[in-house]
This record gives C-alpha cells, structure tokens and sequence, in this order.
C-alpha cells in the first residue's frame, strides 16, 4: 500500500514533469472508481462543486465541511494508490485546519481559492494551508487558485491581477497557481512567462485552448471542475429523453458498476 507521504510526492512529480497532467474530476465513490480504472488515469481531483450538487447543496462552502471531507475521504479509499487532489474551495473559513482535516483522510493536494478577498488575507489562506502540510509531514500541494479571469471587467486588468496574485501566493509556499476562466493562448502564454513553467494549472471548459496548445505553453495540469458532472447528467437527461419519446439506451453503453 502506498504511504500518505510517497502519493504526495508522486502528485508533486507530475506536476513538475514535461507531460501535461490531465485530471478529470470525480465526486464520490463510484465515479472515482470508474475514472480510477480508466488506462491513463494518473490522479485524481474532487470537484467543490460537483460534491456540493450530488449532496443537494449550492455551491460556494455552503456544504458543510464535515461532509465534503467525508465525501473526499471515500474518494480516496477507492482510489487506492493514486493521488487525489481536493477541491477545498477557501478553507471554510479555517484553511490550515481544513487542509489538516484533507490529509488525515489520505488527500495530497488541494485547491485553495481567493474569491478575490484582499492580497493580503489570501496570501495568509496560503500560508496557514502550507504549514498544515508541513506540520503533517507531507510534500502536499497546494494549488492556490485566482477568481481574476471570473469576475468579469477588462481582461488585460484581470490578467495583470491574475499574475500578481500567482507571484504572491507561489512566493508564500503554494506549489502551482490556478487560473480558471475561458482564457485565450495569449493569456496563457503570459501567466507561464511570468510564474513559471509547470506552475500554471487550467480548466476544461467548452471553447478551451487545445491541450496540445497548453502543453506546448508549458502549463502544468488541466483539470474539469464541475464539467465532469455535468457531462455525465447530460448524458443522463438525453437517457431520460430518449425513453419518453419511445427509445431506449444508447447502443454504445458500458457496465461500469
């Protein structure tokens, strides 16, 4: 069985490595196992908002974090011995103690946002979450994330915050920096120039920037984020759709549970 300590260090190596990490998002135990067994699979991440919907709550923390830990600790059982990186949103209010709670449950990494509070108070979310990992004795990694790209306003403004909040939370101890937000090659291509190679993390979403792209611009990891759920409730909606109107399920269906 593989240590707490040595999957740390395994999701530390692949975000540094040359290779692009792809991460597709699992929120509870089935579809952990059924990404888990997927060839390719290398880690996995837990979706913040894809737990909250699958336990009836909105997102944005209003899950309590007794039962999103809860839900990350299932995930990582069923992952065996693969990493799973958790998606702790701002820490509840207690970054170091919910980063504490993740590790005790077998997590080796964490996105920690800032929902755009002041530098200052975030830089200290960061702080708090790497010292809990340093407390505990893990080579955790923390991927400090910016709301800059998704408030909305002048790009070129969300751009220039986005890059000072990466060096400031990167200088504090994160291990990458996390920009989601529909964002161009350019924009991509200038948080690498500026943070690093292997330090920027994306997201998938619809209209993307190729993977190839990403990886070619030295980014470091592209997760999905909620866009995992919901490509799996559309294809339960068109199932639903399909049998009102006469048919049935989809020729090309797999058993996975």
């Amino acid at each position: 069985m593989v240590s707490t300590a040595e999957k740390a260090t395994r999701l530390q190596e692949l975000h540094a490595a040359p290779e692009l990490l792809l991460v597709v998002n699992v929120w509870d135990a089935i579809t952990a196992k059924v990404v888990a067994e997927t060839p390719g699979t290398q880690a996995l991440a837990t979706p913040s908002h894809g737990i909250a919907a699958s336990r009836g709550y909105p997102d944005g923390e209003k899950i309590p974090r007794d039962e999103m830990i809860a839900e990350v600790a299932l995930i990582v059982r069923t992952a065996g011995d693969l990493p799973v990186t958790a998606d702790l949103e701002a820490g509840y209010g207690d970054p170091g103690g919910t980063v504490a709670r993740a590790i005790e449950v077998g997590a080796v990494g964490c996105n920690l946002e800032d929902q755009m509070k002041p530098l200052a108070e975030s830089v200290k979310a960061v702080e708090a979450a790497v010292a809990a990992a340093q407390s505990a004795g893990v080579d955790f990694v923390v991927n400090a994330r910016t709301d800059a790209f998704l408030k909305g306003g002048d790009p070129e403004e969300a751009l220039a915050e986005a890059i000072t909040r990466g060096r400031a939370y990167l200088d504090a101890g994160a291990s990458n920096f996390f920009a989601p937000g529909k964002l161009d090659e350019r924009q991509v291509g200038r948080l690498v120039e500026a943070l690093g190679e292997r330090k920027v993390n994306l997201i998938g979403i619809p209209g993307s920037i190729p993977l190839a792209t990403a990886q070619e611009l030295g980014v470091s990891r592209v997760s999905y984020g909620p866009w995992s759920q919901n490509v799996a409730l559309t294809a339960l909606a068109k199932l639903a759709e399909d049998v009102y109107a006469g048919g049935g399920l989809p020729a090309d269906t797999r058993k996975l549970n």
